[in-house]
């Protein structure tokens, strides 16, 4: 090898996946959601894998470990949940995005609840979830500046504000065990934040 040539070491850039190992990434996430959701941390590696439609081998090359799988499906949650805030503004009325997008919070929440344990693990950068709870902000205060722009949505409302009661609202119905509750207190926040 000449001083000239590239070693074997050198980094690769990050590529992405094949359109084939993307879908399997994808139906992994989802599925993975749903097990901790409904099992917590100790949701099984196989039926994931099989909700998914792929095999367990898959899995670990893509995700070696329980917890990068745990890591990977919370940052994909949040980026889902990110992503969805303009989508929403762009495509309903205001009132029904912000609704809307708070349903998905209180779902986001269960998933987070049953990974809890394994996230104190895994995510033990406070950075991290400082980023987390600023880029969940960034998102809400989208969707209140659209209803404002739409005289729908009190100005004064701060997004940091609704993302800590959207917080209170999950612990409250996640810890009575009912989903009616929490949609029944997304409309008692609604009335603090909506003009009529």
């Amino acid at each position: 090898m000449t001083g000239n040539d590239k070693g074997s070491s050198a980094p690769r850039p990050h590529r992405p996946l094949r359109a084939d190992a993307q879908r399997n990434e994808d139906r992994l996430l989802k599925a993975a959601a749903a097990a901790f959701t409904r099992d917590g941390a100790n949701a099984s590696v196989k039926d994931i894998a099989r909700e998914a439609g792929v095999g367990v081998g898959t899995l670990y090359r893509r995700f070696p470990s329980k917890e990068l799988l745990i890591e990977a499906t919370y940052r994909n949650e949040v980026q889902v949940l990110c992503e969805a805030a303009p989508e929403l503004a762009a495509s309903m009325p205001p009132t029904d995005a912000l609704r809307e997008w708070m349903g998905r919070f209180i779902d986001f929440m269960a998933t987070k609840h049953g990974m809890a344990d394994a996230l104190r693990v895994v995510l033990t950068d406070d950075s991290e979830r400082l980023q987390t709870r600023a880029d969940l902000a960034e998102a809400i205060g989208h969707l209140l500046s659209t209803g404002t722009s739409h005289g729908t949505t009190r100005a004064q409302v701060r997004a940091e504000d609704v993302l800590m009661a959207l917080g209170g609202i999950s612990l409250i119905s996640g810890t009575e065990r009912r989903a009616d509750l929490a949609a029944r207190l997304i409309d008692l926040l609604l009335h603090g934040i909506l003009t009529h």
